[in-house]
């Protein structure tokens, strides 16, 4: 496309009436070319209409906004004026400066020489200043000596070192070196005497020190004779705090803080800022024996605090102990930066985790006496009914009641000490986030040595009644069915309600992980407490059958049986016997239950109890006696001393069979006439009567009660047995 078609090329629309590029001829021709008459005459209309229109708002743009074309027109104009006048003050100030100008180099040429000499004048006048004090130092430093102000001396005389070191070998200077000399002597002397003081502050002497050091005064002499003095100091703080009276824990504990820890704080930070971060020192020397100091001096606070522990303990305030426990350890956590080689924050976590094994074996000894004066309680509440009448003190004495308050005060003993020990758990102590504390207490001294230790210290003492040198009383048998309950009782539910407890209330699980080494499993604490509760019964077994056996035993062999006349009666020892066995049965009837027994015949009580009754002497030949022997020997055997299960028909089971084996061996060793052989038949034919219904299975008194009538028998001079009838009518009139 050429460059005239370009020019030629509207840039934009003619016929828009409201663009740049309105073109009124081009528009008007296009609106008579294609409208119609009418469609002309309304567009005129119209475009009168909007010029009408544009010509009302364009006055009314003008009368509002006059004013401001008034003040914009004023404006302009002012500053117009203002501009010319700041040009004209411009011109005459760069005419004024060009004068100063002037001026100032001509003053400047003029006061040439005068500004050296006025220079020359002001170095005199330093120098004369200077010398003026240094003639005056030694009395200055004199005049500071005397108040004390030994600071003030150093750095005066520091100030002036090295110019008397430099003009010393001038004369006018020897006088005023050698004084200062002499005056300073006295005071490194005075200063020595002030730091070895005992009254003189762990900061005066670490100030004396410093003086000392800025004086040239040997490092390594001066780090011994700090550290010496310094641990003399703290020994004798230690000492005082030892032997402070009238204090509680929580007070020796701030003591030691606000005096002994913070004297070695200062020492320790005065020691590294005077002699460890000196470039000119050996570090690693003075490191070494500043932690020699802080570790030695740390170790015999730690006994003490130590000391004092056990002996708050033996008072028994756990919860002072604890609050003053926490407060030093968390002293001992802020100072734990005091030596990079040694963790007194660990050192501290050892002492409280000692405190609370500590304590907790102090509550086992507690829970331990209580366990004594309990069973010694028991014991004289069995004795006591005693005094009045034996039938009294089986319903008096001995009951359910007495074992439920023994279990029951054990266990509410140790709720209260584990209630105790809980303020050692508290979320707000410092200890509390040492791991090491919370595994070492709940687990190893609360759980086990306290909970667990108690209940094998009750199972040891429950086992101690069954050694075979202890002399038994008569209330000490009762208290082996009282001890057999309880260690029954425990293995039940008790030790299962106190492990229960100890781990919610001590949050072993939460602290220490589900499976922790070491525990004592329930299950091996109750097979211990059943297996003592099963030597209990067996021993009371044993001693209730030794007591009966013995009253068998004396009636057999103090009596004549080769010279007996005819039985009209029972002896009244197993009239004693029966007596004794029914008391037996009331105390255990009243702390087990009946057991399980075979169902006898209707008959039993009237059943023959021998077969050799219902023989005549003739019949009575080495055939029956072999016979009897063949029977033996296919009869089921008889464990006398067997153990026995916790019921009633079991436990007097037992005895009654160790009591009958006992009358029958001492048959065997005796040598009886017609009427002790009629004795005996008449007296186990009583026993018959009346001990079938305390055991389990009559058929067991009747084989041994068999026994002792053939032993009879066998060892009778004249072996006539008094007819059935006649025994039972004896027997019936009892």
């Amino acid at each position: 496309m050429s460059r005239a078609e370009e020019r030629g090329k509207p840039l934009g629309n003619p016929y828009d009436i409201n663009g740049p590029y309105f073109n009124p001829d081009m528009y008007l021709q296009k609106i008579l070319k294609e409208s119609s008459l009418k469609q002309v005459m309304d567009k005129e209309t119209e475009v009168v209409r909007d010029t009408q229109s544009l010509h009302s708002e364009m006055q009314t743009l003008v009368y509002e906004n006059y004013n401001k074309f008034i003040s914009a027109t004023d404006t302009i104009r002012k500053m117009k004026s203002d501009f010319k006048k700041m040009e004209d003050e411009m011109d005459m100030l760069a005419k004024n400066m060009g004068s100063i100008t002037s001026f100032s180099e001509s003053i400047s040429s003029t006061l040439q020489d005068t500004r050296q000499h006025i220079s020359k004048l002001s170095g005199v006048h330093t120098l004369l200043k200077r010398l003026q004090f240094l003639f005056k130092l030694p009395s200055k430093l004199k005049s500071q000596m005397e108040v004390g102000n030994y600071s003030e001396a150093v750095r005066d005389y520091l100030h002036t070192q090295r110019v008397l070191e430099q003009y010393g070998n001038l004369e006018s200077f020897q006088g005023i070196q050698q004084d200062c000399n002499a005056i300073l002597k006295e005071l490194m002397d005075q200063l020595r005497t002030k730091f070895k003081s005992q009254d003189c502050s762990a900061k005066e002497v670490a100030e004396s020190i410093d003086l000392l050091l800025q004086l040239s005064e040997p490092a390594e002499v001066l780090c011994a004779e700090f550290l010496n003095h310094s641990e003399s100091r703290l020994v004798t703080q230690l000492q005082a705090l030892k032997i402070s009276p009238g204090q509680d824990i929580i007070e020796f504990v701030d003591l030691g803080s606000s005096g002994f820890l913070s004297d070695l704080c200062f020492v320790a930070t005065s020691f590294t800022d005077m002699f460890v971060n000196k470039s000119n020192y050996h570090d690693e020397e003075m490191s070494a024996k500043l932690s020699f100091f802080v570790k030695t001096n740390m170790d015999k606070y730690f006994e003490l605090v130590q000391w004092r522990v056990e002996l708050e303990q033996e008072v028994g305030d756990t919860a002072m102990l604890v609050r003053a426990l926490d407060r030093f350890h968390r002293r001992l956590t802020a100072i734990n930066t005091l030596t990079a080689d040694t963790d007194f924050a660990m050192m501290a976590t050892e002492i409280v985790i000692r405190a609370g094994r500590r304590q907790c074996r102090s509550h086992l000894h507690t829970l331990k006496a209580h366990l004594a004066d309990s069973l010694t309680s028991v014991r004289q509440s069995l004795a006591a009914p005693r005094l009045t009448s034996q039938e009294a003190s089986t319903a008096a004495g001995l009951s359910t009641e007495l074992v439920t308050s023994l279990v029951l005060s054990t266990v509410e003993k140790i709720k209260g000490v584990l209630q105790d020990l809980k303020v050692f758990l508290q979320p707000e102590l410092a200890f509390m986030s040492k791991r090491l504390f919370v595994e070492s207490f709940c687990v190893e001294s609360v759980r086990e040595c306290l909970v667990v230790g108690f209940i094998h210290h009750l199972t040891a003492t429950a086992r101690s009644f069954t050694a075979q040198n202890q002399a038994v009383p008569c209330p000490t048998l009762a208290l082996l069915l009282i001890l057999t309950k309880m260690c029954l009782e425990f293995e039940s539910t008790s030790v299962q309600y106190l492990l229960k407890l100890t781990d919610e209330w001590f949050n072993v699980e939460e602290h220490c992980g589900q499976i922790m080494q070491g525990w004592t499993d329930q299950s091996e604490i109750c097979t211990e407490l059943r297996s003592a509760a099963q030597d209990l019964v067996n021993h009371y077994v044993r001693m209730q059958g030794l007591a009966i056996s013995q009253m068998l035993r004396k009636s057999v062999e103090t009596r004549d049986w080769l010279h007996s006349l005819e039985p009209r009666t029972v002896r009244a020892v197993m009239k004693r016997v029966m007596e004794e066995m029914a008391m037996v049965e009331t105390q255990v009837g009243m702390l087990f239950e009946e057991g399980s027994r075979p169902e006898r015949s209707s008959d039993s009580s009237r059943k023959t109890h021998s077969r050799h009754q219902h023989r005549s002497l003739t019949n009575w030949s080495s055939h029956s006696m072999a016979a009897t022997n063949i029977h033996k020997l296919f009869s089921e055997r008889i464990e006398i001393f067997a153990p026995v299960e916790f019921s009633k028909v079991s436990i007097l089971t037992g005895i009654i069979k160790i009591s009958l084996k006992t009358f029958l061996e001492c048959v065997r060793l005796r040598t009886f006439s017609k009427y002790g052989l009629q004795q005996i038949q008449v007296d186990t034919h009583y026993l018959q009567l009346y001990l079938w219904r305390f055991v389990a299975d009559e058929n067991l008194v009747h084989f041994l009660l068999d026994e002792i009538l053939g032993s009879a028998i066998n060892r009778c001079l004249d072996p006539v047995l008094m007819e059935p009838s006649v025994v039972e009518i004896i027997c019936e009139r009892i």
